[in-house]
């Protein structure tokens, strides 16, 4: 487990719910968090794996991260994970839907069914999520909540419409949230990563292509990791961001 040595003296003890957290980006931010001696639960449809990453971030010696097996298209679910998560930790002020799926698929093959799944999967648990935790914050006097997206639908990529056209879709429900939001002291950002990579990221795509195309793409040469998206997370959800919401932040090594 690699984590940074900046510390945010702001995030000690406070409740954060991470969805998706179980392996990649997530996995790293819940690591991060962990060594702010935040008090995490996360989430993510990944019950072995999610386990996994709590025993072994308990075994460095840090509070044990509560870990809730839920499958986010299931809002029911959703909503019970965060009153768990709030019993245990206490109301949370951070919120980081991260979870997300970037499976391909061609135009063609797009069906109904596919379509309304992909919304599901990348899109409509980030807002119910937000909807979820707002009382909490709203008590605490404000919040952090931090939405992913994806420079996929900057860049204008192909082979995989539903997933950009769900993270086309995150970048314009952050503008509102936020405007809606803000009286209330709670912010809203946007997270939005360029290639990380993580392990099926690299298990799955990073040939000989897609190595040229980093370095054609990107103005840095070197890959970008999990950890360097975990630290952007860690300054939004931070008080030295305190005056920052209804922002992208761009993370990609000037891919875009």
């Amino acid at each position: 487990m690699e984590t940074t040595d900046t510390r945010y003296p702001s995030l000690k003890g406070r409740s954060v719910i991470v969805t998706g957290g179980a392996s990649g980006i997530g996995e790293s931010i819940v690591e991060h968090f962990c060594a702010q001696e935040a008090r995490v639960t996360f989430l993510d449809l990944q019950r072995d794996a999610g386990e996994a990453v709590a025993d072994r971030i308990a075994q460095t010696g840090l509070e044990r991260p509560n870990f809730i097996a839920c499958d986010l298209t299931d809002l029911n679910a959703l909503r019970a994970a965060v009153r768990s998560g709030t019993e245990r930790n206490g109301p949370p002020t951070v919120l980081v839907n991260n979870a997300g799926n970037d499976d391909r698929h061609l135009v063609a093959d797009v069906t109904e069914e596919y379509w309304q799944n992909r919304m599901d999967t990348n899109l409509r648990h980030q807002f119910f999520a937000a909807q979820a935790v707002r009382p909490g914050m709203q008590a605490a006097g404000g919040g952090s909540i931090i939405c992913f997206g994806s420079i996929a639908f900057l860049a204008g990529e192909a082979g995989y419409i539903a997933y950009t056209t769900a993270k086309g879709g995150i970048a314009g429900m952050v503008r509102g949230l936020a405007r809606e939001l803000g009286p209330e002291r709670i912010r809203v950002n946007c997270v939005v990563p360029g290639w990380a990579m993580t392990k099926r990221q690299v298990d799955l795509w990073l040939n000989e292509e897609g190595e040229r195309q980093i370095r054609e793409r990107q103005c840095l040469p070197d890959k970008l990791m999990p950890a360097d998206l975990a630290l952007m997370v860690l300054f939004l959800a931070s008080d030295d961001s305190r005056m920052c919401t209804a922002q992208n932040f761009i993370v990609d090594a000037g891919w875009v």
